[in-house]
């Protein structure tokens, strides 16, 4: 297993801004994919962003319908962390965020973080 923790949530005002991230137990394997996730109460929950990276075939990105062009994810291999940029935020955002690892060897989730967009 790997163990991940989020960080970066609270309370913005709508069209703020708000980064998150999620800090691995240790490095990430060569091939895998990154994600973040959202949840709200009483819901299921949804893919927000995915990072994969594909050695010697370049990295690719996904976005849910509902955050593109506001939300960018990254990574940092130095850190062993995966960041998404939360831009222009609006009440609809507002639920508690995961990140997820996953590889051939590891599928990892962490604790989640709050983000709260109030008007």
């Amino acid at each position: 297993q790997v163990h991940l923790v989020e960080s970066g949530g609270g309370v913005v005002q709508v069209g703020g801004s708000l980064r998150l991230s999620c800090a691995a137990s240790r490095a990430t394997y060569s091939a895998n994919a990154m994600s973040w996730h959202r949840q709200a109460p009483g819901k299921e929950r949804e893919l927000v962003a995915e990072h994969t990276t594909i050695p010697n075939s370049g990295d690719n990105t996904k976005y849910a319908d509902s955050v593109k062009g506001r939300f960018t994810i990254s990574r940092d291999n130095a850190k062993n962390t995966v960041y998404m940029q939360m831009n222009s935020l609006k009440p609809e955002d507002t639920d508690v965020y995961y990140c997820n690892l996953k590889s051939p060897v590891v599928d990892g989730w962490g604790q989640g973080t709050l983000v709260t967009v109030t008007a």
